[in-house]
């Protein structure tokens, strides 16, 4: 195993604890803002089935999971039910919370969604979370509200700390490439936030191998800290492993894979039919109802029963099935409820998989001739 490799899958129990920090016009200590008392978490916290993995060769662990904020948080979303998703998320040791600029719907609500909780909830543990948002894709009108000029980026940097009510973020993304803006102008943009106290970290997103190591050699020349790639990649999206992969274990970087649950479809829900409260159910959801062929489902039938013969769910396979890879540092998972974060973190207690598993698996992906890739 590569050196890289091994500094990336590192793993610890407990993290050290931290310092208490004040956010940015955040109510008093030990209050909701409201009036009542803010979340107490669960004391047992660190000390579950949750593990914490180094990003690559810095000095920032990750849970094994964390949550990411890109649908079920927007403003077309129950509150309470965001509220509790995210508060039970760090009773079970997930202190990775992922948010863009534009993730919503409406763009921005899943960051004021997400600031609302935690100065409300959380204002007292802020120096036990890390905290990330992104910018890339669409958010204004005109011709600066995409892309990534150093304009952009650091103008939707300051917006994001508003919403969320924010100092800093601990780590702010280049959402996607930008063939229209040279690549210097965006990394030195990232560059900046962090010089400018507004970000600890800095990562990229959906950047090929190629674009991926030109980004890093322009990072490493600035001695900018970059930590994460954020890759998609599930057991029906591999492109990751013919290319990033590889740059990102060999230059020391960490990976948090988005979508290894591919948006919903590697879980029991869809087994037999779409349920109207599913993601593939809603108009704005990100998973067609059309994906899911006659084809599809056998597939997911025969990895649920790998799954089974184990005692674990067929969320609960994919999760461990991304982790298995060394340079992976976390899994990056959403949720529209509790029970389903709960059974996605309960996959980190059994087993790693065995090779007779891992071959079952890549013979199920393989039947269905689709592996390696989703609509």
């Amino acid at each position: 195993m590569h050196a890289a490799e091994r500094s990336t899958c590192s793993t610890f129990a407990r993290p050290a604890r931290a310092r208490h920090s004040v956010m940015a016009h955040g109510p008093a200590a030990g209050t909701d803002g409201r009036g009542g008392v803010s979340h107490v978490p669960d004391g047992g916290r660190y000390g579950g089935t949750m593990t914490y993995r180094r990003c690559g060769g810095s000095g920032l662990l990750l849970p094994a999971v964390s949550l990411g904020l890109w649908h079920n948080f927007g403003s077309v979303d129950p509150f309470d039910m965001a509220r509790a998703m995210v508060l039970r998320a760090f009773d079970l040791g997930v202190t990775h919370f992922d948010l863009a600029n534009n993730y919503g719907p409406v763009p921005g609500s899943a960051e004021q969604t997400f600031g609302r909780i935690l100065r409300e909830e959380l204002a007292d543990h802020r120096d036990e979370l890390v905290i990330s948002t992104k910018a890339g894709y669409l958010m204004w009108p005109g011709p600066y509200g995409d892309g990534g000029s150093r304009k952009y980026l650091l103008a939707s940097l300051d917006q994001s700390l508003r919403r969320m009510g924010l100092p800093y973020v601990d780590v702010f993304y280049h959402h996607r490439p930008d063939a229209q803006t040279p690549l210097e102008e965006s990394m030195l943009a990232l560059d900046q936030a962090v010089r400018q106290g507004k970000a600890l970290y800095v990562g990229l997103s959906n950047y090929d191998g190629e674009q991926t190591r030109a980004a890093l050699a322009i990072l490493h020349e600035l001695r900018t800290p970059v930590v994460l790639h954020q890759p998609k990649y599930s057991m029906l999206v591999r492109a990751p492993e013919t290319d990033v992969f590889d740059v990102l274990a060999a230059e020391g970087v960490g990976c948090i894979v988005f979508s290894p649950l591919a948006q919903g479809l590697l879980t029991s829900r869809y087994l037999h039919d779409v349920p109207r409260d599913s993601r593939a159910a809603k108009p704005h959801g990100a998973l067609s109802p059309d994906a899911i062929t006659p084809e599809r489902r056998a597939q997911l039938m025969a990895l649920d029963a790998i799954a089974s013969a184990r005692g674990q769910s067929l969320a609960q396979l994919a999760i461990a099935w991304v982790l298995r890879n060394p340079v992976v540092t976390s899994a990056l998972v959403g949720a529209s409820h509790v029970g389903q974060l709960e059974d996605t973190v309960a996959a980190l207690a059994a087993p790693p998989l065995a090779p007779d598993e891992l071959q079952a698996i890549d013979a199920a992906l393989a039947h269905a001739g689709t592996a390696g890739t989703h609509p």
